[in-house]
């Protein structure tokens, strides 16, 4: 059975069968009115089918929001099926600061669920306005989850197709170098500057009130600094330490997640120079106040 609902004017979710503990019930694509797409999922021929269904008569364009496989790896099949071109703000690793992409030749790990095949056949910049099939998108770069990030919102509305940089059920994994915490805060700002009234996230249910979940989202990634700095003040911690200490109130099946984000924010403080590796910098060094 397909999972398609309105769930906002003109706009139809059809959720990925793709269910996990990273994706919670699945991968939620959108249908526009027109026949647009934003983030078609997994590549699943069943759910592309359903997306093609959804559309009606035509897919028309194809738009990522980024390029991890839960939401991008379904383009290129759909493109083939339906001859519609791929936007986006660029292939996997655009966007990426000259600081990640010095990191990424350290000992990092991450890279998780990249999606490194999918190409981008029309480039997306910042604030770029894109009118496709009579719906005109508003393309904000918001790194952080990811360099190529995009939320998308539909210009006039407050409505916002935010991926997985903003998703009621859970707070974003942010796994340098790919993920980046300092441009995560600003992208939080960024959207905090603007007065939309509803999220369209990749995941969960919808984002009623955005300003409250933002704002929700900053304190909860500066109390974690906090208890970073708080428990380096003590002793010098590797990521693991950190997490054994922070984390005790979730499944440690997710510490490993979770180890992620603190090495995003330890890095994040590295560069702040408010922390330092003890040795030489890797994942797995221990980090002591600077």
């Amino acid at each position: 059975m397909v999972d398609s609902v309105e769930i906002a004017p003109g706009v139809f979710r059809v959720r990925a069968p793709n269910p996990s503990a990273m994706t919670f019930t699945g991968t939620n694509s959108y249908v526009l009115s027109g026949g647009i797409v934003i983030d078609p999922g997994p590549n699943d021929d069943g759910h592309l089918q359903a997306l093609a269904y959804a559309a009606g008569a035509a897919v028309t364009a194809i738009v990522l929001t980024h390029t991890h496989i839960d939401h991008s790896a379904g383009a290129p099949a759909l493109a083939a099926m339906t001859g519609a071109p791929i936007y986006g703000f660029g292939p996997h690793g655009a966007g990426m600061s000259e600081a990640m992409l010095r990191l990424a030749q350290e000992d990092l790990g991450g890279g998780e669920g990249a999606d490194r095949l999918v190409g981008v056949d029309h480039l997306v910049g910042d604030e770029e306005l894109v009118e496709l099939g009579g719906v005109a998108l508003r393309a904000l770069h918001t790194p952080g989850h990811i360099s190529n990030h995009l939320c998308l919102a539909i210009e006039g509305t407050g409505t916002v197709f935010s991926g997985d940089h903003v998703m009621g059920w859970a707070t974003s994994l942010i796994s340098p170098p790919d993920g980046d915490m300092g441009a995560f805060m600003r992208s939080l700002d960024k959207l905090l500057a603007r007065d939309d009234r509803l999220y369209l996230p990749g995941h969960g249910e919808p984002v009623e009130d955005p300003a409250s979940r933002l704002m929700e989202l900053r304190d909860h990634r500066r109390m974690r600094e906090t208890q970073i700095l708080d428990a380096l003040t003590e002793a010098a911690a590797t990521k693991e330490d950190l997490v054994a200490r922070l984390y005790t109130d979730i499944d440690a099946r997710l510490h490993g997640m979770a180890a992620r984000n603190v090495l995003a924010h330890l890095v994040d403080l590295w560069e702040r120079d408010v922390v330092t590796p003890d040795g030489d910098f890797s994942s797995t060094v221990a980090f002591r106040l600077s």
